[in-house]
């Protein structure tokens, strides 16, 4: 047990000196210099994951060199206790009183387990602050909705913290439009209006729960046709699927959105039906010869590029199309061409690199290639396969 104990000590202590090379890194170095924002690198270089490298980032800034770290006395767990209690400490809580608490618990996590340590620094907040009281900015700083990621049946989970008055918004839309007989998929015509007959609400089995979401789905579908959101990207905030002559004709398989999200064809083919949604359909991978002589791309490039690239071109990125601007592989100012074939997506942080040495380029595949300056150059992929996950690993760079 004795060697077990020096072993936790050693491994807990080596996390300090990748703190204090995070915060040198994190001080000195400008996302120019290291090729993007801190913890899109830290995760690319790292090859973890990109919340991971936040968490590594936070941990570095929060805690830096503190004694219990570097003697290797308290470990991951004890430091996620500690960063929670302070997340959640009102802001009015005076300096004196945060650096006697942190002693405190520092001092207690070199004595405890982490579950002991969660109860003592519960009981800790309700000391300093046994009325409860928060203010705007403390609820404002919990606000956050989380979608989550889609699971293999295409179903995701949906989490997070709504504020008082985005609880009473929603409380209201639901009174509304999540009442029995109200948004009822199962109906032929479901009531999205007026007031739903005897009968609608009679055979209407769904659970609350599930009552609520209908509502939410129809009251954003409803805000979605309405086109009163503008335009994103160069489109009408719509939604935009793409698929192929092949499954839409066998109502098989799935189609992807812009988004990156698989849909089911059934879904597929009832979206279709509505004007305001994007449908790119594609026969045997052909590819639709759009050109224009204008400099920005045309809304019909974009639905091609969402479905030709479907994300951020760069390699190692996993921002949807959505989120993505259009750029020119090669520079316009000489090629003067906007075709499809001179264009690709890129999230915003790697289009501004762009302009810091980083260059692009049109492989034989008619893959965007992204070349990073020499001294960024550490042999990485040159191409993104992640928004293509049905190709073959073959087709893939080599690591």
């Amino acid at each position: 047990m004795t060697y077990l104990e020096r072993l936790e000590r050693e491994t807990r202590r080596l996390p300090v000196a990748g703190h204090q090379l995070i915060n040198q890194i994190d001080r000195q170095a400008t996302p120019a210099e290291i090729g993007g924002k801190l913890t899109h690198v830290l995760a690319d270089r790292l090859r973890i994951s990109r919340s991971e490298a936040t968490r590594r980032l936070n941990e570095a800034r929060d805690l830096g060199a503190r004694a219990a770290m570097t003697a290797g006395r308290i470990g991951a767990a004890h430091v996620a206790v500690i960063r929670g209690f302070f997340d959640a400490l009102p802001c009015w809580v005076d300096a004196p009183t945060r650096d006697a608490a942190e002693a405190d618990l520092a001092r207690w996590a070199c004595e405890q387990r982490p579950e002991t340590l969660r109860k003592a620094a519960d009981r800790l907040a309700c000391y300093l602050n046994p009325d409860g009281n928060f203010s705007d900015e403390e609820r404002a700083r919990r606000r956050g909705l989380t979608l989550g990621k889609q699971d293999i049946d295409g179903m995701s989970p949906l989490r997070g913290w709504l504020s008082p008055e985005a609880r009473i918004t929603l409380e209201a839309a639901l009174a509304k439009l999540a009442a029995p007989g109200m948004c009822n998929p199962a109906d032929e015509t479901p009531t999205v209006d007026g007031t739903p007959g005897e009968e609608a609400v009679r055979r209407d089995t769904r659970s609350p729960a599930q009552r609520n979401h209908d509502a939410l789905n129809a009251a954003l579908r409803a805000m979605l046709a309405s086109g009163e959101l503008g335009r994103h990207n160069g489109l009408p905030v719509s939604i935009v699927v793409t698929t192929t002559l092949t499954d839409l004709e066998s109502a098989a398989g799935k189609g992807l959105t812009a988004g990156g999200t698989l849909l089911p064809m059934s879904d597929v083919i009832r979206l279709a039906r509505h004007a305001h949604h994007y449908l790119a359909i594609f026969d045997k991978g052909r590819a639709l010869a759009l050109y224009h002589t204008k400099r920005l791309a045309s809304p019909g490039q974009r639905i091609v590029l969402y479905a030709k690239d479907r994300g951020c071109s760069a390699p190692g990125c996993d921002v949807a199309g959505y989120h993505c601007e259009v750029h020119h592989v090669r520079d316009w100012a000489s090629t003067r061409r906007t075709d499809i074939n001179e264009l690709t997506l890129a999230c915003g942080t790697h289009h501004r690199l762009l302009d810091k040495g980083w260059a692009t380029r049109r492989n034989p595949d008619g893959d965007t290639e992204w070349i990073p300056p020499p001294h960024l150059d550490y042999g990485q992929p040159r191409t993104n396969g992640f928004h293509h996950y049905e190709r073959p690993a073959a087709d893939e760079d080599d690591p």
